[in-house]
């Protein structure tokens, strides 16, 4: 990670460090750095959450990548995926969100995306960042300076193209919505509908403050309120910006990532559309999961977190399948990113084609018992050297003997240690757990 790039772009709270002064200077640099490997006037197409710093942001990014030379097009609010697949079907050079996707509304982000649809390597991001830190650019003037015009019906466009890709007909089926207040306050009640799906739609009235709000995959306790209580047969919930969805099953219980991809694997393996019998997943993937895809005779490729890290090692060995436990799932066949429309589409697909309710799909894999701590710490880059943490870390490892694992790593969006620990019983975890949160809160905090 460099000094302003983290593991999904940018990211901080709007007003400190992502000013319209900043923005500008990141939309000057991308403009610059683009246009050294696809030449002048190169084309970019934006799009936002529905935070109440993003139409500020938007309008000084635009500023800035106009006055470096580049041509914007402005998609308004639109989910990330949606984004991703704007710049292919516009030939664009690249695309930006501007999104700080399942954070609080006060936070917000920067991330790119290249000519294909992927974000950028972090040699690419190193290079933008390197002419932010010096602030060694200058405005363009006359005929060198970009144009930006507003793009329309982007949102539809994004929906009908994967309601085409992943046809399937959802008629007698009741499912319930939560759309976070954020970027899929549109586009899932859309696509749910035009499948033929009876859809109830929860948080769906975004005001720029409620985003995430007690609500959406990082708060899903509404959901599954109203799934148990209503005679649902499954409820989705997406996150801010839409690049990820969690499951929520007909009593409520919530089938996250790992179960979803769990799901689709083995729906893909039985069809014989499971390129290479694997997947790809990150470190915090369950072991539970291990060992269902061990049965299943499915190899699980280990990336660290982020989906950015799924998607290239996914691209390196031609996979089709990977994703995370918090609902970034990439099938590559449908999305070049993680994509909460397209992956919720495909598990009702995978189950009318199995024709079985969620639960019972869900029952691929049993979760190990596992609990994550966030632990707010002074400086993230003091924790490669807390020897102190790391000996900690060596104990629980050495007391779990195999049975089970412990994982601290620095968080790539927030200055925070998450310390992670997964036994047989939940009080092996807790144990574990404690030890370790009071070690990095002695050294780090």
């Amino acid at each position: 990670m460099g000094t302003y790039f983290g593991t999904d772009g940018i990211r901080g709270v709007a007003g400190e460090l992502l000013t319209p002064e900043f923005a500008v200077r990141v939309g000057r640099a991308a403009a610059v750095v683009l246009a050294q490997k696809a030449g002048p006037h190169p084309l970019f197409v934006t799009g936002r959450d529905t935070r109440l710093s993003g139409p500020m942001l938007e309008a000084a990014l635009t500023a800035g990548l106009t006055s470096g030379g580049a041509r914007v097009e402005v998609a308004g609010v639109i989910p990330t995926p949606g984004l991703a697949a704007l710049v292919h079907q516009r030939g664009a050079d690249a695309g930006v969100v501007i999104s700080a996707s399942h954070n609080p509304f006060a936070d917000n982000g920067i991330k790119f995306f290249s000519n294909a649809g992927v974000k950028l390597s972090d040699e690419e991001e190193a290079e933008i960042e390197s002419h932010i830190r010096r602030q060694d650019l200058t405005s363009l003037a006359g005929a060198e300076f970009g144009c930006a015009e507003q793009l329309e019906g982007a949102v539809e466009g994004y929906v009908w193209d994967v309601v085409k890709r992943i046809p399937l007909d959802l008629s007698g089926m009741r499912i319930a919505l939560d759309c976070a207040n954020g970027a899929m306050y549109r586009a899932a009640p859309l696509a749910l509908k035009e499948s033929g799906a009876a859809v109830t739609v929860l948080f769906d009235q975004p005001d720029g403050t409620n985003i995430n709000a007690g609500c959406g995959s990082t708060h899903i306790e509404a959901l599954q309120r109203t799934v148990a209580g209503d005679g649902f047969d499954l409820g989705l919930a997406f996150d801010g910006d839409g690049d990820r969805v969690l499951a929520v099953d007909a009593d409520g219980h919530l089938v996250d990532g790992d179960f979803i991809i769990a799901i689709l694997a083995r729906h893909l393996k039985s069809q014989g559309k499971l390129r290479g019998d694997a997947v790809v997943t990150t470190v915090m993937t369950n072991l539970g999961f291990h060992q269902a895809m061990k049965r299943e005779g499915i190899e699980v490729l280990v990336t660290p977190v982020g989906d950015r890290y799924v998607v290239a090692e996914m691209l390196k060995g031609d996979y089709l399948l990977g994703g995370e436990q918090s609902g970034h799932i990439i099938n590559r066949d449908v999305s070049t990113t993680g994509d909460g429309l397209a992956t919720a589409l495909l598990l009702l697909q995978a189950l009318r084609q199995m024709d079985v309710p969620l639960a019972e799909a869900a029952r691929v894999m049993e979760r190990l018992p596992q609990r994550l701590v966030n632990v707010r710490v002074r400086d993230l880059a003091e924790l490669d050297g807390a020897s102190e943490v790391w000996a900690a870390v060596g104990e629980e490892t050495r007391r779990l003997d195999g049975l089970g694992r412990v994982l601290v790593r620095p968080s790539g969006t927030e200055p925070l240690v998450r310390v992670m620990a997964e036994a047989p019983t939940q009080a092996e975890v807790d144990a574990a757990c404690d030890r370790i949160v009071a070690v990095v809160e002695r050294h780090l905090t």
